[in-house]
């Protein structure tokens, strides 16, 4: 039978003992490996190695050996306690021995485990499960972490008690990082605040989490669209020297000032649409986008988008004019739109 995602977190922190087996398939391997340590954790504990209740093995084995499957689930242990028995990468070929073991698994034998990467709807494997009235078929799908499984992460890692604000900003955080990154970042907000009785901050999450890779051209757009004309030329030249390129910087404002465009253009105010940007924005740099909309008006929007336009065309189509002077200028007619108030 299919799992449902909503009743996907009820079974893997409780699983059922009447259930023989749990297929996890999909694309991302992190997220499949993550809830077949959670569903396995929960059934056999924290102890189940040492003591000899979980059996692992390649879903390549029951190619060789088609009775592998039958003969983990019906072991017995020396230690008591629930078992299980998990066969990682398997693909259509251990079909047939995973449904011998299915149609042999009486209750108290182990709890069979299957993970499988990306699977069609033809699949052997998928079927197998599908088609089963007591086994259960997971698909894990590459669709962001939703707010209910961010706190279910969180409480693994001792951070159960969030303000709601700091929630929202990891939520948003979740939505661009990658799931591997996205937990790898909530284990260092984890160290972070180990021992630290306040609560997490949403300056916290913008200080721990993965910086931009072009944070240096960061910094020439903030200067920018604040109004700070002084700053320009010095981090422009510093810019020159690390080899990033005046096309490169006119590209990244020209996206900033749509960005802007769109924070001015939304029915609500900049308030209203800061809320529907995708993807999200959070932290600090909200604040920042909110304070520069400020500065900003929709018609002097407009207006450096047609300056950025030319600007980048000629950039892109001269090789006589000196490129980083005219993109120096552009920015600085652009600073000083910001800086009249």
């Amino acid at each position: 039978m299919k799992l449902s995602p909503r009743d996907a977190a009820g079974f893997l922190n409780r699983p059922d003992p009447r259930v023989p087996g749990l297929l996890i398939y999909g694309a991302d391997a992190m997220r499949v490996s993550e809830r077949r340590a959670t569903v396995v954790s929960a059934h056999v504990g924290p102890n189940a190695d040492t003591e000899m209740r979980l059996t692992r093995m390649p879903g390549s084995d029951l190619r060789r050996d088609a009775a592998a499957a039958v003969d983990a689930l019906k072991a017995q242990g020396f230690f008591p306690g629930p078992r299980a028995v998990v066969v990682d990468d398997a693909t259509d070929t251990a079909a047939d021995s995973l449904k011998a073991a299915l149609a042999e698994w009486a209750e108290g034998d182990a709890l069979l485990v299957v993970t499988a990467g990306a699977l069609t709807p033809g699949s052997k494997l998928r079927k197998l499960f599908e088609g089963d009235k007591r086994a259960l078929c997971l698909a894990v799908y590459d669709d962001p972490p939703g707010r209910a499984e961010i706190e279910g992460m969180l409480r693994a890692e001792g951070l159960g008690d969030v303000p709601p604000q700091t929630l929202g900003d990891l939520v948003a955080l979740g939505q661009v990082l990658e799931p591997g990154d996205f937990r790898q970042t909530l284990t260092r907000i984890a160290l972070y605040k180990l021992d630290d009785p306040q609560p997490l901050t949403p300056a916290e999450v913008a200080l721990l989490a993965p910086q931009s890779s072009e944070a240096d051209v960061d910094d020439i757009i903030e200067a920018l669209a604040e109004g700070r004309v002084a700053d320009l030329a010095p981090i422009l030249s510093r810019l020159a020297a690390q080899g990033v390129t005046p096309v490169t910087i006119c590209i990244a404002a020209t996206r900033h000032m749509r960005l802007l465009h769109a924070l001015l253009s939304a029915p609500g105010g900049p308030s209203q649409g800061i809320g529907t940007l995708k993807p999200p924005v959070f932290g600090p740099r909200r604040d920042k986008l909110l304070r520069q909309a400020q500065r900003w008006t929709l018609p002097r929007v407009e207006e450096a988008l047609k300056d950025l336009t030319t600007t980048d065309l000629t950039l892109r189509s001269t090789t006589r004019a000196p490129l980083q002077a005219v993109a120096e200028r552009a920015l600085l007619r652009l600073a000083r739109m910001a800086a009249r108030r």
